[in-house]
């Protein structure tokens, strides 16, 4: 604890994206608690309204509260990114790891589905994916899992590789552990650096692409408050009205910015040699 402590003193870049981070959580969680307006109650007598000590960021053409549209959007986007790193996670460390331990025909078959599902750019995977499951909030969290979960997929099968060559991995194979005992204890728990590191870098993707997919039509459906459709909503009044946009846009990128910090700097405190300099 000590250790990281210092680590976290020394490496700037990750106190601004963790305490940011932390911030922008705890104004998503409290929202009810500090905003008394409704992020789909519609009040056109105060349609694009400038932002004010009433309201903050403004309000949409419709007369909504932007600020409370950001913070309560921010649920779902964030719970969206959580829940499709799980779900890639989970899948693709398990075939991952499956992949690089079993080796042979198991290995070949798994990474040849992987390699073909990374041939495509993840993005334009997960707007294929999207619109042929349906707009819906629940299509594109899945879409994006599925786009995600080759690079886990890669990650862990070559930790696998690495951790499976190892004197106390053999030694548990010649005792006649279970192969599930082996993967779990030995090969997954001594490969996780890595794989946190890429599950970090990910979270900020998986918002990304969501916020996109929602952007496009595929996601969030209307009045339901979420960032990406927030901006293409509100992307009509941009030369006029630019908050309407701009806030959501911007939260966004702090957001994702924040992930990334974070993915970087768990990416130093996983590598010995990087880390001892930062000591």
């Amino acid at each position: 604890m000590t250790m990281l402590l210092i680590f976290l003193r020394k490496n700037t870049l990750a106190m601004v994206g963790g305490l940011t981070l932390l911030a922008v959580l705890l104004a998503i969680l409290f929202a009810p608690m500090m905003i008394t307006y409704s992020p789909t109650r519609i009040n056109v007598l105060h349609k694009l309204a400038a932002p004010s000590w009433e309201h903050w960021l403004g309000t949409d053409a419709f007369g909504r509260d932007v600020l409370t549209r950001v913070l309560y959007g921010g649920r779902y986007t964030l719970a969206i990114g959580i829940g499709v790193v799980a779900i890639a996670f989970t899948v693709g460390v398990f075939f991952g790891t499956l992949a690089g331990f079993a080796g042979g025909v198991v290995d070949m078959l798994i990474m040849r589905v992987v390699d073909a599902m990374l041939s495509f750019p993840a993005l334009v995977l997960a707007i294929a994916l999207a619109a042929a499951f349906g707009p819906s909030l629940n299509n594109a969290m899945l879409a994006v899992a599925i786009t995600l979960a080759p690079q886990f997929a890669r990650v862990a099968r070559s930790q696998a590789l690495a951790v499976s060559v190892k004197p106390y991995v053999e030694a548990a194979v010649s005792l006649g552990l279970p192969t599930r005992r082996i993967l779990w204890r030995y090969i997954f728990a001594n490969g996780l650096g890595p794989l946190l590191v890429q599950a970090s870098l990910s979270l900020g993707s998986a918002i990304l692409q969501t916020a996109s997919l929602g952007f496009l039509g595929l996601g969030a459906q209307p009045p339901l408050a979420e960032w990406g459709a927030d901006v293409s909503a509100n992307l009509q009044y941009m030369r006029g009205s630019p908050w309407v946009a701009l806030s959501p846009g911007m939260a966004i990128l702090l957001t994702v910015l924040c992930f990334n910090l974070i993915g970087d700097s768990l990416a130093d405190w996983f590598n010995p040699r990087r880390r001892s300099e930062l000591d």
